[in-house]
């Protein structure tokens, strides 16, 4: 676009480089008919007037074409700067969908963090439980160690089916 404005910038120049070159010669030719006296002066009048002519028209025609040259560079930012809207609103989309992803991993996060936290706090009671029932396992099985000794010193069988029958369920 900068391009067509500078050839029709430069064309204007030339037009009216041309425009004041005519005037110049337009002048000159005058000035040496009014000294020679020797061309009729209706030629002259003739040629003046083809003269402004030529001279209206290169206006008519450089007006013609700084208005095109406007329109189009009116056109050209109109363009712009809608493109320039509409790359700002798919940012501004792009920027609130990065948000709210990162809104959503963050919850995620916490809640991972939270279920970490309970799944820990489960863990070491369950460590607790299992140590608890280790020691009453040692417990019991003391026990049984020394009710199995009385058994075999009084030689009885009864005492040990009833306390293995405690074991077992204390176990489940």
């Amino acid at each position: 676009m900068a391009n067509g404005y500078r050839t029709l910038s430069q064309h204007l120049n030339d037009l009216k480089k041309e425009n004041f070159s005519l005037k110049l010669r337009i002048y000159f030719l005058e000035e040496r008919l009014q000294q020679k006296h020797e061309a009729s002066r209706e030629d002259v009048y003739k040629r003046n007037i083809e003269l402004k002519v030529e001279v209206e028209s290169l206006k008519r025609e450089l007006q013609e074409k700084q208005q095109a040259l406007d329109k189009t560079w009116a056109a050209a930012e109109n363009l712009s700067s809608r493109n320039e809207a509409e790359l700002r609103r798919r940012y501004e989309e792009r920027q609130q969908e990065t948000e709210h992803v990162s809104e959503l991993l963050e919850n995620k996060i916490q809640l991972l963090l939270e279920e970490a936290r309970l799944a820990k706090g489960e863990a070491e009671r369950m460590a607790a439980l299992a140590e608890a029932e280790k020691a009453n396992c040692l417990e019991l099985t003391e026990k049984l160690k020394q009710i199995t000794e009385e058994e075999e010193k009084s030689g009885g069988q009864v005492l040990c089916d009833d306390h293995c029958a405690a074991l077992a369920q204390k176990d489940k």
